[in-house]
C-alpha cells in the first residue's frame, strides 16, 4: 500500500502551501523493479470538522471531502500554514476542535508542518524539547509563546526524525522533497523536482532569506561557473578557477555568488559533492573509497566526515538504509 499522507486544512489556510504536499508526494513515482510506475504516496486532505467548506486567505473557499477521522489513517500528517489559528497563535493552546482532531492521530505517526503550521504542532506538544523552525517573521513570537521549543529562525527546514518543520512557502517544497528523498532516495526526489521545475535539493541548513539587495538585472551571473564545477566535481576546484569562468576577481565572484545562492562557493561545492556521493551510494556498488574519489572528497575519511556533518550518518549506514528499505516504506 502507498504511504498515506493526510493534509490538515485549517480555516484561513494559504492555498499555495496546501497544494505543496499533493504536488510533491502525489507526483512521486516508484523507480525500483517492485514499484516501478506506481504512486508511492496517497495524499488525502481533511478538515477538523465534517466534510464541507474551509476558508482561505484568498477570495475563495475550498471544499474538503474528509473529516478529522481521516487523521487516524495517516502514516504522515502535514499541517500547512493558516492565518486564523486563534488561541493556537495567541495563547499557545489547541482549540477543542483541534484537540479532538489530534486525538485521532496514531502514536508514531510522522508529523510535518509548513510555515506557521508549526504553531499547531507546538501547541499539541510535539515540539517540546525539540529543534524546530517556522517563518522567520514569526520566529521571535513563536519562541516567546513556546519556550520549551529550540527555535532556529535561520534554516529552511529541520528534520528531527518523526517530527519535521519548515520555514515559509517555498521551504515547504524543500521539506517535502527532502522527505521523498529520505523515504525513497535521490532518484525519485530528483524526478519529482524536475517535473515540478524546482531545484532538486536545497540543504535544510541554508538561510531562509538573503538580507542583501537583489543583483542588478545587468550584472553577471555565476551560472557558467557552477556548470563548469559540476562537470568536474571529482577534481580539485579552486575558488580562483571558478572566478575565472566568469572573468571576475575572486572577491567579486564570491560576493555575487552569495547574492545569488545565499551561501559561499565553498559551501555550495561541498553540498554538490555530498549530493553526488549520496547518489552513488544509493545507485551503485562502488566502494566507499572509490565514491570518495569520484565525488571529489579524495579519501574515505573525508567523505565520512562530510556525510556525518551533513546527514548524521556514515556512508555505510546511509547505503544500508536505502538498500534495505522495502519499496513504499519510509527510510529512517
Amino acid at each position: 500500500m502507498p504511504h498515506r499522507v493526510v493534509v490538515l486544512a485549517l480555516d484561513g489556510l494559504l492555498p499555495f502551501e496546501l497544494g505543496i504536499p499533493q504536488r510533491i508526494f502525489g507526483r512521486s513515482i516508484g523507480s525500483e523493479p517492485l514499484n516501478r510506475g506506481r504512486k508511492l504516496y496517497e495524499v488525502v486532505t481533511c478538515s477538523i470538522r465534517p466534510p464541507g467548506p474551509v476558508s482561505t486567505d484568498a477570495d475563495f473557499t475550498i471544499t474538503v471531502e474528509n473529516g478529522p477521522e481521516a487523521l487516524a489513517t495517516a502514516d504522515t500528517v502535514v499541517i500547512p500554514a493558516s492565518y486564523e489559528l486563534g488561541p493556537v497563535y495567541t495563547e499557545g493552546r489547541l482549540t477543542d476542535e483541534l484537540a479532538a482532531a489530534f486525538a485521532y492521530i496514531r502514536p508514531g505517526t510522522r508529523m510535518v508542518s509548513i510555515c506557521t503550521g508549526s504553531y499547531v504542532l507546538a501547541a499539541a506538544g510535539y515540539l517540546d524539547g525539540r529543534p524546530a523552525t517556522t517563518h522567520w517573521s514569526s520566529a521571535d513570537h513563536f519562541q516567546q509563546l513556546f519556550p520549551a521549543v529550540r527555535v532556529d529562525p535561520d534554516v529552511l527546514f529541520i528534520d528531527d526524525g518523526d517530527v519535521l518543520t519548515s520555514a515559509g512557502v517555498a521551504a515547504g517544497i524543500d521539506l517535502c522533497l527532502h522527505i521523498v528523498r529520505r523515504d525513497h532516495g535521490a532518484a525519485v526526489a530528483n524526478d519529482v523536482a524536475r517535473r515540478t521545475v524546482v531545484p532538486p535539493h536545497r540543504d535544510g541548513g541554508q538561510a531562509q532569506y538573503i538580507q542583501r539587495p537583489v543583483p542588478d538585472a545587468g550584472s553577471s551571473a555565476t551560472t557558467t561557473a557552477r556548470a563548469w564545477a559540476l562537470a568536474r566535481l571529482e577534481s580539485p576546484i579552486l575558488l580562483r578557477d571558478m572566478a575565472q569562468q566568469e572573468s571576475m576577481s575572486v572577491r567579486t565572484f564570491t560576493r555575487r555568488f552569495r547574492e545569488e545562492a545565499g551561501i559561499s562557493p565553498v559551501q555550495w561545492l561541498t553540498q554538490q559533492r555530498v549530493e553526488l556521493a549520496r547518489r552513488l551510494l544509493e545507485s551503485t556498488d562502488l566502494s566507499v573509497d572509490r565514491i570518495a574519489r569520484d565525488a571529489g572528497f579524495g579519501t574515505a575519511t573525508s567523505l565520512r566526515q562530510h556525510l556525518q556533518a551533513a546527514l548524521g550518518v556514515s556512508p555505510t549506514a546511509y547505503r544500508r538504509t536505502f538498500r534495505s528499505t522495502p519499496a513504499g516504506a519510509p527510510g529512517r
